[in-house]
């Protein structure tokens, strides 16, 4: 099973604010899985293979240029 990350963790990782990786999950760029809130604001998480892939992505994109 993958490891799931926060929004923080990947904000983090990625050097991005919260509200960037928010906004790629709902623009469809960056997959994630909704998780049933309680609160106003809606819950993600983003499995760590999934981060890795769109890393892995940039990088080629970047060697190729």
């Amino acid at each position: 099973m993958s490891e799931l990350l926060t929004v923080s963790e990947v904000a983090d990782i990625l050097r991005v604010d919260d509200t960037t990786v928010r906004r790629w999950v709902k623009q469809g760029a960056l997959e994630a899985v909704i998780l049933p809130h309680v609160n106003e604001r809606q819950a993600y998480r983003i499995k760590r293979e999934t981060l890795d892939r769109v890393l892995g992505d940039a990088a080629n994109q970047l060697g190729a240029e």
